[in-house]
């Protein structure tokens, strides 16, 4: 009996990509399932994206994730948008139905399922404050909304880029979600239950502390940090010092993989597994 040596096929564009974690994990729950699947990270220029996803046509390659700079310029090779993907305005991974390309964002899909799962709060009817207005931001800060978060407040440097995509926010998802400019120390309020840094404040080889003051946090709060590179970030550390529950980027970095994992394969994610493997991976 002969060996079957086809693979299918998943990739990773953009630029660059070559210390990007991610294909180990996947790899791992490929393998941990017993799929003849293989992740590639390849590197293409904003110039020859489209050429690109003429290959993937082509080639019939089952999945994608889109990194900088490419999460917004594939939209328009795309044969449909997830709804909350539109609402994001970017696309992180793109599956395939037959012979169409979907578009999906399953980065604030898997912060979510971080602070459900592994730190077992409900989003919903809670007040949360987000520093940060970038991609990362506007994915979390959606997804909070479209979960119920009674209030989102979004802290950012700049009014510039912090305005509109509350503006943005608020009609697309009718929540309630308010702008604060960050000037100076950002000391967080009493009465929030979650907060949220989705900077890339404390990301390796600049680990530094945000300049947040916890001291008039209320006990229970839960302290969230997307920088997964340390995953003991100086925020989180501060946090645990005064006994607030915290919640690693490393969980959403996994749990965005997982998500991404199921739509490409139908199968389910081995979580534990895909965790190992990019700890792993990072040294952690």
């Amino acid at each position: 009996m002969s060996a079957n040596y086809q693979h299918e096929l998943v990739v990773l564009f953009g630029q660059p990509v070559a210390e990007n974690p991610t294909g180990v994990m996947q790899e791992a729950g490929f393998a941990a399932c017993g799929l003849q699947w293989r992740y590639l990270n390849i590197e293409v220029s904003p110039e020859r994206l489209a050429d690109a996803m003429v290959g993937i046509r082509a080639w019939g390659i089952k999945g994608m994730n889109l990194t900088i700079p490419h999460k917004v310029a594939v939209m328009q090779h795309l044969d449909e948008i997830a709804p909350d993907a539109q609402i994001i305005g970017a696309v992180n991974t793109v599956r395939r139905d037959g012979d169409r390309l979907i578009g999906e964002n399953t980065d604030g899909k898997g912060f979510l399922r971080g602070v459900r799962l592994d730190a077992n709060v409900d989003p919903a009817g809670k007040r949360v404050v987000m520093i940060g207005a970038g991609g990362a931001a506007r994915a979390i800060g959606t997804e909070l909304l479209l979960a119920g978060a009674r209030e989102l407040v979004v802290v950012n440097r700049t009014a510039e880029r912090g305005q509109p995509m509350v503006d943005h926010l608020k009609v697309q998802t009718n929540g309630d979600i308010r702008f604060e400019v960050w000037d100076g120390a950002y000391t967080v309020p009493a009465d929030v239950d979650i907060f949220v840094n989705a900077t890339s404040i404390g990301l390796y080889p600049d680990v530094v502390m945000p300049p947040v003051d916890l001291s008039a946090a209320q006990a229970g709060m839960l302290v969230c940090d997307a920088v997964f590179n340390p995953p003991e970030t100086p925020l989180l550390a501060a946090a645990r010092a005064r006994d607030l529950p915290t919640l690693d980027g490393l969980s959403m970095l996994v749990y965005q993989g997982v998500i991404g994992f199921e739509l490409w394969t139908g199968a389910e994610a081995p979580e534990a597994i895909m965790k190992t493997a990019l700890r792993e991976a990072l040294g952690v």
